[in-house]
């Protein structure tokens, strides 16, 4: 598709109306199946990481996205908002938005992913501060018929997928999903553990990860209904919250979904929208903590649903109206703590809680080509009371090749159970804290996007946030870890991206990010914020198109840690490809950290560690056929 034609193409997560990526009110970016394959990317951190201002985090047993130079060690991915096909997927205890692993669908069933960057909670309400990101699952006419797909790779990972669509008449269309992944792991060396009676820092056989997930989806004409399971269980080697080094600790998460939609059109010019959907996460952690050694199992049960009713009014002349309502019921909040044998109960908390929110948004259509985009949400929550959220944003085009956006947005994040509740007596325990209140973010951005002929285009985006009343883990004058309204952050920075098609030879995407990230009060330099980000995708079309190369450089600059520091590192990674080397099938060979170089990122407060080493170069071999 040359690039033109890509600016075109329509997304619907920014305004919950289709619309161009060039019309968007936010500097939208989509990734597509094509790309995921290309890459080689298992997660969808790894396919977010690629993305211009992002990076992420991992502590070896969860993977964290950062945006703009925020992201704290030790907090919990509540920042983003995640949807699989608009459905969100935040939980209602953590807030947790699962991009690793323990996300509950198989790579392979994505169609794209919109990344909309900046608040976003004019439109869906809580947990959007830095950004939206909504997977759009395959339908059934992108796989037509029967697919199984294996592959194996370093450290014992092995992979398996069975996979059936089906496409008739009057859109009918069916997608049948089956995956499980197994991952042994590495023994790994932590020296802050380097004692006779702490196996010397070495962490044997704890490093292990384990998945299964299931997926339909049917749809017909204007009705859908999903449904997901996913299970991932991962070996924690880190030893955190004070648990015995070296000694068995795992956490397991599970999400499972249903969710329904149905739109149509009940008149000229208007169009209704409406969705009910169910969801279950739930979580255990099993470790070993305290002299003599006592088996802990900490855990919670969240089960949560809801429902969302849009208008779309195109009737009004140079006007697209949308009036919406949504509610939802935490009908379980529960979070629990217990000590195995001998029993003792520790914590039995059982919440749960409301919300509902009303929101409009008008796309104006004015003289001399600019365009304004309104919106305004009011959400009322049981735990943190009522919230305005508003959005503007002012486009320009002088010309088809040129687009200036002036952008200004404020979100919240509603404090969530596990903040709120979370109580645990004891050295290293924690206080729950009932009165926080909402994290707040203002936002402006500039954006300015210029199409370089039909393919190749460049963006240029400026940005700066004030997020106030940040939720942070203190340590009470008890010696106790509370959660409280203490904190400020400022940052400003500059994006860079730029894409181009060579022909049919090749496809360059590239950005470069400037960013300084403070806290508001201090000014000192936020904790795993790097200054610099720099991103290089190459694929390039080998043996006249009978194979393909996927190629990624990813730079980071120095991040700040509890003590000390992470060093900066460049990585890359490399696919290579066939779809003509088998008949009916794509063969593919992916190695990653081709320099198997050494790097670490900051860990949380509640580590011994002051950084994680990451993963050295592996290898991955992966088979898909087609019957």
């Amino acid at each position: 598709m040359p690039l033109e034609a890509l600016m075109q193409v329509k997304v619907r997560t920014a305004s919950l109306f289709s619309q161009s990526v060039a019309d968007a009110p936010a500097a939208v970016v989509v990734l597509t199946a094509k790309d995921i394959q290309a890459f080689g990317w298992r997660t969808l951190a790894d396919a977010l990481g690629s993305l211009p201002g992002v990076y992420t985090t991992y502590d070896r047993t969860y993977s964290y996205l950062g945006a703009r130079g925020f992201q704290r060690p030790g907090d919990y991915n509540s920042r983003f908002l995640l949807l699989i096909d608009g459905m969100r997927v935040n939980d209602s205890v953590f807030d947790q938005a699962p991009i690793g692993d323990d996300f509950p669908l198989d790579m392979d069933l994505v169609e794209r992913i919109e990344y909309v960057p900046g608040p976003g909670s004019a439109i869906y309400g809580s947990n959007a501060l830095f950004g939206v990101i909504n997977v759009v699952t395959k339908k059934g006419s992108d796989v037509n018929g029967a697919q199984a797909a294996a592959s194996v790779g370093s450290f014992g990972e092995k992979r398996a997928r069975a996979t059936y669509g089906w496409h008739g008449e009057r859109g009918a269309d069916l997608v049948l999903s089956a995956s499980s992944y197994v991952r042994n792991g590495q023994d790994l060396y932590y020296p802050e553990f380097a004692t006779p009676d702490q196996n010397n820092g070495i962490a044997q056989g704890l490093d292990y990860d384990r998945a299964q997930q299931l997926f339909a989806k049917f749809a017909y004409e204007g009705f859908r209904i999903s449904a997901g399971y996913g299970n991932r269980t991962k070996g924690v080697p880190t030893a955190p919250y004070q648990a015995l080094f070296n000694a068995p600790q795992s956490t397991t998460d599970t999400h499972s979904f249903i969710d329904a939609t149905y739109s149509h059109a009940i008149a000229s010019g208007v169009e209704i929208a409406s969705e009910v959907y169910w969801e279950r996460y739930d979580y255990h952690s099993v470790g070993l903590f305290g002299a003599p050694p006592l088996a802990n199992f900490d855990g919670d049960k969240a089960i949560w649903y809801g429902a969302d009713v849009h208008a779309t009014l195109t009737s009004v002349p140079r006007n697209k109206l949308v009036f919406g309502v949504s509610a939802m019921r935490d009908a379980r909040r529960n979070q629990f703590n217990y000590n195995i044998d001998p029993y003792q109960q520790i914590l039995d908390d059982r919440r749960s809680s409301n919300s509902i929110g009303v929101y409009a948004e008008d796309e104006i259509q004015l003289p001399w080509r600019f365009t304004l985009n309104a919106g305004l949400r009011v959400d009322r929550e049981s735990a943190s009371g009522t919230n305005v959220s508003p959005r503007l944003a002012l486009n320009y085009k002088p010309t088809d090749a040129d687009t200036f956006k002036l952008l200004y947005g404020q979100a919240y994040r509603a404090p969530n159970a596990y903040e709120l509740y979370y109580t645990i007596l004891g050295a290293g325990g924690q206080l729950g804290n009932p009165s926080l209140k909402p994290e707040r973010i203002t936002t402006t951005e500039f954006v300015y996007d210029r199409a370089l002929g039909e393919n190749a285009h460049a963006t240029v985006s400026l940005f700066h946030y004030d997020a106030r009343d940040l939720i942070t883990e203190t340590l009470d004058p008890s010696g106790l870890y509370v959660f409280d309204n203490v904190a400020r952050a400022e940052a400003r920075g500059i994006e860079l991206a730029y894409e181009q098609h060579i022909a049919s030879f090749a496809t360059i995407r590239a950005s470069y990010s400037w960013q300084i990230a403070r806290d508001g009060e201090t000014g000192a330099v936020l904790q795993n914020s790097p200054r610099h980000l720099g991103k290089l995708n190459v694929t390039v079309p080998l043996f006249h198109h009978a194979a393909r190369l996927g190629a990624e450089v990813r730079c980071e600059s120095a991040r700040l840690a509890e003590a000390g520091s992470a060093a900066g590192f460049c990585l890359g990674n490399v696919t290579i490809g066939s779809e003509r080397l088998i008949p009916h099938a794509d063969v593919s060979f992916s190695v990653y950290n081709v320099t198997d170089k050494r790097y670490a990122d900051p860990a949380g407060p509640n580590f011994t560690q002051n950084v994680i080493p990451q993963q050295s170069r592996t290898l991955l071999l992966k088979l898909v056929y087609g019957f």
